[in-house]
């Protein structure tokens, strides 16, 4: 199931309902499924606070579009800043999710025809996660059916900024599209109304600015976006996105704008997902006490060399 060229995840903080979650939403599109389950250690427990053997995370995809999910307990909660854009091209696919989606949750913008879409609607659902369901055409979006949208609402014209430092960091990652507010709209003019960018291995994104009335809707460790790093030098690379040092903790960072991200290595998946729970364990003791990731001394644990460092 695992999509080998999606280089960046989104991550999804759950308070004990990851399965649940995953079930749900991979029942709500074609092409969904679930793949591997990784379950909490022995090991740091006075860290995540979890019982051993209870699920700490499962892997999914949503029409082909990788995610994660994690039992992380109640310490954060989603906001908007951080949703979910999906492309329809049928209005009965648009009914269909909306009204699934509406189960239990809150409309943030009803059903409607917008100047963007004939039809468009944005939602929270009854975990909290917002979507931004959207009747459109997946050529206009690279055939990502499922994007993350960023919305930037702490001062005006963050969007942008951003904009420009993710694309600088990632390889074949361009900008296709800014679509920017006039005079006279209720947004400073030129800041961003909508903007499409791609990152990583060509995944698309969106970003906008908003009003100061959406101020509470801010980012945080709910919604983080782990890259995949093929090397020590890719994780060291990735880490320059660093701006608040008390974040910094077992891989995860957040930057100037206070997106939060993950740097982690590819081969610390293999490893928490080994038969031996041994060797589990100690990997888990190693990063645990990490801040930035240390393949090396991750490796050394995973085989039983440093299990003390």
């Amino acid at each position: 199931m695992t999509n080998l060229s999606q280089k960046i995840i989104p991550h999804l903080w759950f308070d004990n309902q990851a399965e649940e979650a995953v079930h749900f939403y991979t029942s709500l599109f074609e092409e969904a499924a679930t793949g591997g389950i990784a379950r909490y250690p022995e090991e740091g427990r006075d860290v995540h606070g979890q019982d051993a053997g209870t699920v700490m995370s499962v892997d999914f995809e949503l029409a082909g579009y990788k995610m994660i999910a994690l039992n992380g307990g109640p310490h954060f909660q989603f906001t908007p800043a951080i949703s979910f854009y999906v492309t329809c091209e049928t209005e009965a696919e648009v009914d269909e999710l909306w009204q699934k989606l509406s189960e239990g949750g809150t409309a943030l913008m009803p059903l409607d025809q917008y100047g963007w879409s004939d039809k468009y609607g944005w939602v929270q659902d009854r975990y909290g996660l917002t979507w931004q369901i959207s009747l459109g055409n997946l050529e206009e979006v690279h055939g990502q059916k499922v994007i993350p949208s960023l919305m930037f609402v702490s001062r005006g014209g963050e969007a942008e900024e951003a904009l420009q430092l993710y694309t600088s960091l990632f390889d074949n990652s361009d900008i296709t599209g800014i679509l920017r507010y006039g005079a006279g709209e209720d947004q400073p003019e030129g800041s961003v109304m909508h903007s499409q960018f791609r990152l990583g291995n060509g995944e698309v994104f969106m970003a906008m600015d908003s009003s100061p009335e959406h101020a509470d809707f801010t980012f945080n460790e709910a919604v983080s976006l782990l890259i995949q790093c093929n090397s020590q030098e890719e994780i060291d690379h990735f880490w320059s996105l660093s701006s608040v040092p008390e974040a910094e903790q077992c891989g995860w960072l957040k930057d100037k704008f206070g997106v939060s991200w993950q740097a982690s290595p590819l081969q610390l998946s293999e490893m928490l997902n080994d038969p031996d729970s041994e060797k589990v364990n100690r990997v888990t003791e190693a990063f645990m006490k990490m801040k930035k990731f240390d393949i090396a001394k991750l490796q050394d644990a995973f085989e039983g060399k440093a299990a003390n460092q």
